[in-house]
């Protein structure tokens, strides 16, 4: 048996009367709620920053104004920002796709928070062909999606052709998991692509079919290259150091004062090995940082 419409009807009332504040914006004539799941990925967000780069970071995201920030008390303890914070975002009506922005820029600053792992794509032949950036995010998204309908997509492009994709998966019934993102790092000049992959490991065969597609390649393999160094992964795929491996003459390595021990022939042994790897350390990789 239904219950009575009066009594629906004051219920809902009742309902509505009840909602917590900070998700409804009642300064704004026909206010919206804001996804209280957004509210809590760009708080988790904001409390991962150093305390004392969050409000550059907030002006790098540029989603609230400079009145806006100049609102906030930045040398309080790093919770209470993040609750002022996002009442600003709830009066900017912030949704998932700010906050993935966000998300990225965190990324992009500290990449040495993720294990990253370096994939290299070939072609069939060497023809070079020109990259259009957005028939690659139009091409990627779409084979992508037809895989799988429940994912977000993000890009954002940095110097040097760098285009950062953050990925969130989601199952064909279950909305996307924003704290289980890959992360994917490609320079369209080059076949490398510099990949984080999500804790989901069964869809990075589709995150790889998609960049081959998109970037109009044949195939895609892994390298034998992982470390939380972006910057030494790149800096061995691209070669940047300057060396030639049929002209290079090794440096000889400065002497250092050992302090004396008892069997001289186990030091010198050990010198010898220890100056043995530095040498093909610099042969193989150069003087920059190893991941």
């Amino acid at each position: 048996v239904l219950p009575p419409c009066d009594v629906v009807i004051k219920a809902v009332a009742d309902y509505v009367r009840n909602i917590q504040p900070w998700t409804l914006r009642d300064s704004f004539p026909g206010g919206c709620i804001m996804d209280e799941t957004v509210a809590e990925y760009i708080r988790r967000t904001v409390l991962k920053i150093p305390r004392d780069e969050i409000k550059a970071m907030l002006q790098t995201w540029g989603f609230l104004s400079e009145a806006q920030l100049q609102t906030l008390n930045f040398r309080q303890i790093k919770d209470n920002i993040s609750q002022d914070v996002v009442q600003l975002c709830e009066e900017n009506s912030a949704d998932i796709k700010q906050a993935a922005v966000l998300d990225m820029i965190y990324n992009h600053i500290y990449p040495n928070k993720r294990m990253w792992s370096v994939y290299q794509m070939n072609k069939t032949g060497e023809e070079t062909e020109f990259f259009d950036i957005t028939d690659f995010k139009k091409k990627f998204k779409r084979r992508l999606r037809s895989a799988l309908k429940n994912v977000t997509i993000n890009f954002r492009e940095y110097e040097d052709n760098a285009i950062w994709i953050r990925i969130a998966w989601g199952t064909p019934y279950t909305k996307p998991n924003q704290y289980k993102t890959s992360y994917v790092v490609y320079h369209s000049q080059t076949p490398y692509v510099f990949i984080s992959a999500s804790i989901l490991k069964s869809n990075l065969p589709l995150l790889c079919q998609a960049l081959v597609v998109a970037s109009n390649y044949h195939d895609i393999r892994e390298m034998e290259l992982r470390s939380h160094s972006l910057d030494s992964l790149k800096d061995i795929v691209f070669k940047r150091y300057s060396q030639n491996f049929q002209t290079y003459y090794p440096r000889p390595v400065p002497k250092r004062d050992v302090a004396p021990e008892i069997d001289v022939r186990i030091i010198q042994e050990n010198k010898n090995e220890k100056e043995r790897i530095e040498r093909l350390n610099r042969e193989c990789f150069g003087d920059g940082p190893l991941p």
